[in-house]
């Protein structure tokens, strides 16, 4: 007996449609100018879901083909978190995500504005001369 059963097809289709919607720019935009000369990049984040299922049931007929039920779904969501923000030559992320809602991520969130202020005390230091 043939397995002709369409879920293989079923799940090509699904896995083509996604495929045209999780494509770069959709999770870095396009590029955003502004007459001040500051460039604004969107990011995003994806989120994807799978899921799918059939049955064949029994034919009535010996030799009929055996009547085929089934589907499947997929989920999409795609959350904004920020925008890179690029000016004379310098990028920064602004977050335009919720705060961070405990001690870990709001040390992670943190990290780059201590290490400008780190670079920015070096620059000072070199340029007062007392570079030690």
């Amino acid at each position: 007996m043939e397995n002709n059963n369409p879920i293989g097809e079923l799940m090509q289709t699904t896995m083509e449609n996604v495929k045209n919607i999780l494509k770069v720019d959709t999770v870095v935009g396009d590029p955003i100018y502004t007459p001040d000369g500051i460039t604004l990049v969107p990011i995003s984040k994806i989120s994807v879901g799978f899921g799918g299922g059939g049955v064949e049931f029994n034919s009535k007929k010996a030799g009929e083909d055996r009547p085929y039920g089934g589907g499947n779904a997929t989920g999409v969501k795609i959350d904004p978190i920020g925008f890179l923000v690029i000016k004379d030559g310098v990028v920064r992320m602004i977050n335009v995500t919720p705060p961070a809602s405990n001690t870990v991520d709001r040390i992670i969130d943190l990290v780059p504005q201590v290490m400008d202020r780190v670079d920015s005390f070096i620059e000072k230091q070199k340029s007062n001369g007392s570079g030690k």
